[in-house]
């Protein structure tokens, strides 16, 4: 499987399809296995797909040192850079879109639409996780399994409803999650640095087409948020998916995907 050297690490990617650029930016603790692969199979039909592990998650490498989302959103061009891509489109999901604002601010140029999912401007000026979700996603992770940490993490992630009514769904994401866990030290420095990102004051200079989507029942990114993101983004579009919950592509595939490509082709 690819790795290529960027900035001070080794970062593993995927390539799927041909088309128009789309980079996708997973959250705290995944990498690219987390995309569910009907997703990716649908999207890679009309886009050349990229996805990779954040620097300390999954096969990419870890240094033990102070993260940032500006320094994720450098990696993240650093690959671009290396698979000479120029222009793409960016989608980021929670802590991916925290990474996607901070590219788009900081490398406009490189951007040719944001799709942000689930996601906020920081802690300071955000709805925050409501206390049950913060408190499973913030538990020490030293003493349990890939398996018990990915089981409570979904709890959070998808409505009771939908983890009732979709078992084998569950085990399936499970068992991509637990393939190449995330180090707890590695986690807690990704932590670290959603809890010091902020963007709020400098949305409004974000000039680039952008789609925010949200599912209503969202445990961990409020839906206020997108609405505050909309709010300060000019010319943004929000959608705003009802009986969803935070992993709005597991829960919703098909009428996200068809907001998503409807955006993107437009």
């Amino acid at each position: 499987m690819p790795k290529i050297k960027i900035n001070d690490i080794k970062m593993y990617y995927e390539i799927y399809g041909k088309g128009p650029p789309l980079v996708l930016i997973m959250g705290v603790g995944g990498n690219a296995d987390w995309w569910p692969p009907r997703f990716i199979e649908k999207l890679s039909k009309l886009f050349k797909v990229v996805v990779f592990d954040n620097r300390g998650s999954g096969r990419s490498d870890k240094p033990d040192i102070e993260y940032s989302m500006k320094m994720f959103a450098d990696d993240t061009i650093s690959l671009m850079n290396a698979l000479n891509i120029i222009c793409a489109h960016i989608l980021g999901i929670s802590m991916g879109g925290a990474i996607a604002q901070e590219l788009v601010l900081n490398y406009p140029e490189r951007v040719k639409k944001l799709i942000l999912c689930s996601t906020n401007c920081g802690f300071s000026k955000s709805a925050l996780p409501l206390p049950e979700a913060l408190k499973i996603m913030m538990q020490p992770r030293e003493k349990s399994t890939p398996k018990e940490i990915a089981r409570k993490s979904m709890s959070v992630r998808l409505t009771e409803k939908f983890i009732k009514e979709n078992p084998e769904v569950i085990e399936e994401c499970i068992q991509r999650e637990c393939k190449y866990p995330t180090p707890p030290k590695m986690y807690k420095r990704q932590i670290d640095a959603i809890v010091k990102f902020n963007t709020y004051k400098r949305l409004k200079n974000i000039n680039r087409p952008t789609l925010i989507m949200q599912g209503k029942h969202d445990l961990l990114s409020p839906a206020k948020n997108a609405e505050i993101l909309a709010q300060n983004i000019n010319g943004s579009k929000l959608a705003i998916f009802e009986d969803v919950a935070h992993d709005i592509f597991s829960q919703e595939s098909d009428i996200v995907i068809k907001n998503l490509i409807e955006f993107l082709q437009n």
